[in-house]
């Protein structure tokens, strides 16, 4: 059979659909490449979030028509979110691709593979509720973590997002199955799951009439041999009292919590389509950090909304300096058609957008450096990732570091060196820009 190699870009979620893809193609009898170029057939699962991440995409999948016009593949797929927003679009300005298919599509992925393959040209676009939620995964993360997909599809609407548009409206999986698959997960030497939804807290809400994260994270915690637990995406207005009692209860639960915010300032969170403002924020950190001590919070915010004027950004700043996240991404807006916030007057100037950001992302740096000091001399555990050539040394994540996004925990060792997936502890002795540095400790 030919071979496929698959390009996953954008968020977790995406992922987790390619790893899906994977196994479809793999049942089918298709050789999976780790290299695209060494490919056949190369798939391109593409993010449509925003404009940089569409630009990413277009920049792959030109970087793939020159591997075709050199003859070294054979054919290119699109699927993914770009493919699902834009459709037949794709295929007229980017006319070396063969096949753009839409994610209620992906089941089908074997067998759109064979026909771009066979010379034919594909576009097919059903309905995006068809997208698969169930199934095997060939696990593309390193063996000792993955990531565990819950709910696909978003009801909440915020203005500046193309989400509901993309995914459909928002449904969660069966609960069963979901442990299932975290059991199967671990089975396979997987020791540390990520929860992962467009909005983790509102799992359970359509299929149940009730939010049932708690109850599911509780089941989660019964899997032996699952070390942490790790629950991203969580939408403020939903984090509830029985959620962080949950996360403060369960010892295989990471005090860890990803809280995505986007700002503080009320009538910007108004006209984001979002609630609150920021004395309700701050009361919200405050009382997330008193039920759960020693918790680590993880937001991200967005600078340059339309409207937002020089005195609301200066709130934000202020917002930043007084919660002290532990972890904080910033983003300058992006202007997204379609969507409702596209269309607001008093759109603000790219570089100011972009200024705002850098502004944040700094004032962040210097929070990190300032909690990173403060855990010299602790001694935590660490999940060992590998070794680094460049640093001389091996790397690996604490609780405190969700993956892909955060830090790493980089340490020597004197006479045993630890397996790739194997939990050590390391006493942190200094860091370097965001990262900590220690040694691990001998039992």
């Amino acid at each position: 059979m030919p071979s496929v190699g698959i390009v996953s870009l954008g968020c977790a979620k995406n992922r987790v659909d390619a790893e899906m893809m994977m196994y479809q193609l793999n049942q089918a009898g298709f050789q999976l490449k780790e290299d695209p170029a060494m490919a056949d057939a190369v798939i391109v699962n593409t993010c449509g979030f925003i404009e940089s991440a569409k630009q990413e995409s277009i920049d792959e999948i030109l970087e793939l028509a020159l591997l075709k016009k050199e003859g070294k593949i054979k054919a290119i797929i699109v699927t993914g979110c770009l493919a699902e927003r834009y459709n037949s679009d794709i295929m007229k300005e980017l006319t070396e691709v063969d096949a753009v298919i839409g994610i209620g599509k992906n089941a089908d992925i074997a067998a759109v593979v064979k026909q771009a393959l066979d010379g034919n040209k594909v576009e097919d676009f059903p309905d995006k509720m068809l997208l698969p939620m169930e199934g095997g995964r060939v696990q593309s993360t390193e063996p000792h973590w993955a990531y565990l997909k819950i709910a696909d599809g978003c009801d909440n609407c915020c203005t500046y997002c193309a989400i509901p548009l993309i995914r459909g409206s928002f449904r969660s999986r069966k609960m069963e199955t979901i442990v299932e698959e975290a059991e199967r997960l671990v089975r396979n030497g997987v020791k540390e799951i990520n929860v992962i939804a467009q909005d983790t807290t509102r799992y359970g809400e359509d299929n149940y009439g009730k939010l049932m994260l708690p109850e599911l994270l509780r089941r989660l915690c019964k899997i032996e041999d699952l070390h942490w637990i790790r629950v991203l995406y969580c939408y403020p207005d939903r984090l509830t009292d029985e959620l962080l009692d949950t996360i403060r209860e369960e010892d295989k639960i990471v005090n860890y919590i990803d809280l995505p915010l986007q700002h503080c300032d009320g009538r910007v969170l108004r006209a984001m389509n979002r609630r609150g403002d920021k004395e309700s924020l701050i009361k919200l950190v405050q009382h997330i950090r008193e039920k759960i001590p020693g918790v680590i919070l993880r937001t991200t915010l967005i600078t340059g909304f339309p409207g937002e004027t020089d005195e609301e950004f200066e709130e934000l700043s202020d917002f930043v300096a007084q919660t002290s996240f532990e972890r904080l991404g910033c983003f300058a807006y992006s202007q997204e058609e379609d969507t409702p916030a596209a269309l607001l007057p008093d759109q603000i100037d790219e570089d100011v957008k972009k200024r705002r950001a850098e502004i944040i992302t700094e004032q962040e740096a210097l929070i990190m450096d300032k909690w990173c000091e403060s855990m010299v001399g602790k001694e935590i555990e660490v999940l060992t990732d590998g070794f680094d050539r460049y640093a001389d040394c091996f790397f690996g994540r604490s609780a405190f570091d969700a993956p892909e996004v955060d830090p790493c925990v980089f340490f020597t060792v004197t006479d045993r060196k630890p397996r790739s997936g194997e939990i050590i502890r390391v006493r942190i002795t200094d860091h370097i820009d965001c990262d900590l540095v220690g040694e691990m400790i001998e039992s």
